[in-house]
């Protein structure tokens, strides 16, 4: 495990690590609102190609111990190498920022047979956006691990793994008609484009990213 006390004593990793940590919490209260705002709309679904030729499957415990499962990885891999953590930490603000303002433009309600989370702990209001709501395109749940397969490209088991959890939400996703399959197709573009970016934005985020000790 790498030593915490070299990179928490190096100013400038100090600050892209709090920079990183206020850019993520602020991407996460921005799209606590946005989801809250795009579910008070007036909004109706639409076909799907997909969705209207399949029915809709259980699969509300893969979603949300996935979802789980996904986080504590991701935690677990930054934890034991911090010099991760700036980069990751921005690079998901952005996306999550970027997810919501496609949110706000997008106004269309879930699929009418799409599965319903019962869960009375991830129904709290502060999971909205995340298991439930209308804040679909596109989806973060394939798109977010794809991310961080991207960021992992050269790291064969990371990659491998990260791959794994996008193409199994993918299909999770559509399964249950939780997503439309636009919102998923679109989320492997979308943050490819929005990796690009990161690369760009966050040079300095990136180098701390590239070293190994």
């Amino acid at each position: 495990m790498q030593s915490y006390k070299t990179y928490f004593s190096n100013k400038n990793f100090l600050i892209s690590f709090f920079g990183g940590l206020i850019l993520l919490v602020t991407s996460l209260v921005a799209q606590f609102f946005v989801s809250g705002y795009v579910n008070s709309l007036p909004s109706t679904p639409v076909a799907d190609l997909i969705l209207s030729n399949i029915r809709a499957y259980d699969v509300e415990g893969i979603f949300i111990y996935g979802s789980f499962l996904l986080l504590f990885v991701g935690i677990f891999v930054g934890l034991k190498r911090p010099n991760l953590l700036p980069f990751m930490m921005k690079s998901i603000a952005l996306f999550t920022l970027i997810r919501s303002l496609f949110v706000i433009l997008t106004h269309i309600s879930a699929f009418p047979t799409h599965i319903i989370i019962e869960s009375s702990f991830l129904n709290h209001p502060v999971f909205t956006g995340i298991f439930t709501g209308n804040d679909l395109f596109f989806s973060g749940h394939t798109g977010l691990p794809f991310l961080l397969a991207l960021m992992f490209w050269k790291e064969k088991n990371l990659k491998s793994i990260f791959l794994g959890f996008s193409i199994l939400f993918a299909i999770v996703v559509l399964l249950g008609h939780i997503h439309y399959s636009i919102d998923v197709l679109s989320a492997f573009f979308i943050t490819y484009g929005i990796f690009q970016i990161c690369k760009f934005l966050f040079a300095r985020e990136l180098g701390f990213f590239s070293e190994t000790k």
